[in-house]
């Protein structure tokens, strides 16, 4: 049985409210992204770990996630029905995950078999606190307010505080690791001031969202009935494939970053201006896809959105070796990223208060449980393919005492890794993308009984 509908008109978020809740995307959009740009490289060509087995220390961790976060979620809702709210978990994930992203730079012993051990651990670890925080976190939308209205600015809220921390992960982290020098010393005082700002945006975050209500209802579920109820709304799945794929091509190119920058452009260095200029016109994108959506649908500009995506994408790769070229065209990648980001989460919490009139429950932990394991799983997955696509072109690990030339087959290899696969991915999303609306049209005229 549903609860009844409310008679008054949903009170408008104020802005503290808004950036109490969106500054928690900083810490998340580091965390996720930091992994993903720096944590191979400094695998394979700062201590020496071959490029199989620094993959496989990237992916590892992120699968146990993908089982974790489910158990997250159901615990979230769980926690939501006995005190109506989500803050418990929220803070357990804020306070632990600082301490364990310093440590996954902070390998004390050159040598690369501890090194992927030492690596490996912390960030089994790390991912699993990011678990207990992103998973409530990402639930929080869906009640943050009952006007979807507004639940949209919640989101564009989100989405620039998300842009402002990729920002740091791939504007400041190199500069700082460079600033110290770089190699384990410089690794490890970025690690250690990067888990300074997660601390702050997520421990603050954690405790300004404390208003909000949780009443996902009538009672607790366990995992499996979480996921049971979960599991006939067809259209979520359907952005959620979608979203795995645009995630897993943006993984993909966060990974390769480093490696153009270095051996297509000759600077290590240029990973920060790449991120820069990628990121940066996000920030001002999201109003703009905002506006478009509401006037021409959210699914019609995120479907267009990843098409020129693609296309910006592939033409990267003939001029991969001309930095204006690389660094104009990252702009333009920056502005559809910002629909990849905002279109779907905008469009996420209102695919779960389309299935509580069908259901009965408003379980928005098992959905984001699901939402956020897929998520883990392609940024984790985006690096490991990278690292196999080095590995079969014959890239050639080293460290900065020992650095290495290295053949034509690896620079053609990380270039079209870096490009051509990403493009197709997202190409591969859009008929997941009509799917969606097609689904959704029909779900919202199914009989709730």
């Amino acid at each position: 049985m549903t609860a009844p509908a409310t008679t008054t008109a949903p009170v408008p978020l104020t802005r503290a409210r808004l950036l109490g809740y969106g500054v928690g995307s900083v810490g998340t959009g580091v965390f996720n992204a930091v992994p993903g740009l720096l944590l191979l490289y400094y695998l394979t060509d700062v201590l020496g770990v071959g490029a199989a087995v620094a993959g496989a220390v990237l992916v590892l961790p992120k699968a146990w996630d993908v089982l974790l976060n489910p158990v997250v979620g159901a615990a979230s809702d769980r926690e939501a029905v006995r005190t109506g709210r989500r803050t418990r978990l929220l803070l357990l994930g804020a306070c632990t995950l600082p301490v364990l992203f310093a440590a996954m730079f902070a390998v004390p012993v050159d040598s690369p078999g501890f090194a992927a051990a030492w690596a490996g651990l912390a960030f089994l670890l790390a991912a699993s606190a990011f678990a207990c925080f992103q998973v409530p976190y990402v639930a929080l939308p869906a009640e943050i307010s009952a006007d979807p209205a507004e639940r949209g600015r919640a989101m564009a809220w989100r989405v620039v505080c998300l842009t402002a921390g990729i920002l740091v992960a791939g504007g400041v982290a190199p500069a700082v690791t460079d600033a110290a020098g770089g190699g384990r010393a410089g690794h490890a005082l970025m690690g250690a001031a990067v888990g300074a700002v997660i601390a702050a945006a997520t421990i603050g975050s954690a405790l300004a969202t404390r208003w909000i209500p949780s009443r996902p209802g009538p009672h607790a579920l366990g995992l499996r009935a979480a996921l049971r109820t979960a599991r006939g709304n067809r259209p979520f799945f359907a952005l959620l494939g979608a979203y795995v794929l645009n995630t897993l091509a943006v993984a993909i190119m966060l990974a390769g970053a480093p490696y153009v920058a270095t051996y297509r452009l000759d600077d290590y260095a240029l990973t920060s201006a790449m991120f820069v200029c990628m990121v940066a016109p996000s920030a001002f994108a999201v109003p703009f896809w905002r506006v478009l959506a509401r006037r021409f649908g959210a699914v019609s500009c995120y479907v267009a959105a990843v098409v020129v995506f693609a296309v910006v994408v592939a033409a990267l790769f003939p001029v991969v070796t001309s930095m204006p070229a690389v660094l104009a065209l990252s702009a333009g990648v920056g502005v559809c990223y910002a629909a990849t980001q905002y279109l779907p989460l905008a469009l996420l919490p209102e695919t779960v208060h389309a299935d509580s009139g069908r259901t009965g429950h408003a379980q928005s932990g098992a959905f984001t449980g699901l939402w956020t394991a897929a998520e883990t799983g392609a940024l984790a997955l985006g690096p490991g393919v990278f690292a196999l696509i080095l590995a079969a072109c014959s890239f050639r690990s080293s460290d900065l005492d020992t650095p290495v030339v290295q053949p034509d087959t690896a620079l053609t290899g990380l270039a079209a890794g870096f490009t051509l696969v990403p493009a197709v991915l997202l190409l591969l999303s859009v008929p997941l993308l009509l799917a969606y609306r097609r689904l959704a049209a029909a779900h919202a005229t199914e009989d709730p009984a």
